[in-house]
């Protein structure tokens, strides 16, 4: 453990292990999800449980917003890869940057947020989503104000971005 000025312990900085074992439970309560909506919903299905909020059985082959979803399969292999390599690269900035927790959390919950989409990808050649929000103001940009289906994993990644948004904007503001 590091001495401080002082003479004391340094606190700690989580290790690799915390970190990948956070991504793990992403990945895990994204695949149990999935599972349980898999057997039991038809692909199309929707259980509204309120005037705003369903659980839908959706298969996406493309990526965020079906975008390349129409492309020839190949997609599949693209994204299943970008997932695995950007993992990697993840690995990496979390050694680089033990101490930054709120930094090391964010890129966490992304790649167990892509890994769990990647699992999907190499599964079953499409990611299944399953929570379908709805909101009038969303009609200008989505027909009918549903916002495209969405799982876990990209409800895990969309946290990571915003944490890595706060992350950066607080350091800013330490260092002005």
């Amino acid at each position: 453990m590091a001495r401080t000025a002082r003479g004391g312990s340094a606190p700690r900085a989580p290790g690799l292990a915390l970190w990948l074992a956070l991504a793990a439970l992403v990945i895990v309560a994204d695949q149990l999800t999935k599972t349980l909506v898999v057997y039991g919903f038809q692909l199309g299905d929707a259980r509204p449980l309120t005037s705003w909020f369903a659980l839908v059985r959706a298969h996406n082959p493309g990526a965020a917003f079906s975008f390349l979803a129409g492309a020839s399969g190949w997609q599949r292999w693209f994204f299943a890869g970008l997932g695995l390599a950007a993992s990697a690269f993840i690995v990496w900035m979390i050694r680089s940057h033990p101490t930054q927790k709120l930094f090391c959390f964010a890129v966490s919950m992304i790649m167990g947020g892509a890994l769990g989409n990647v699992i999907d990808r190499l599964l079953h050649g499409h990611v299944i989503d399953f929570l379908q929000v709805r909101f009038d103001f969303l009609a200008p940009v989505f027909r009918g104000g549903y916002f495209p289906a969405f799982n876990l994993a990209d409800s895990a990644i969309t946290l990571g971005a915003i944490c890595l948004i706060l992350d950066e904007i607080l350091r800013v503001r330490r260092a002005g």
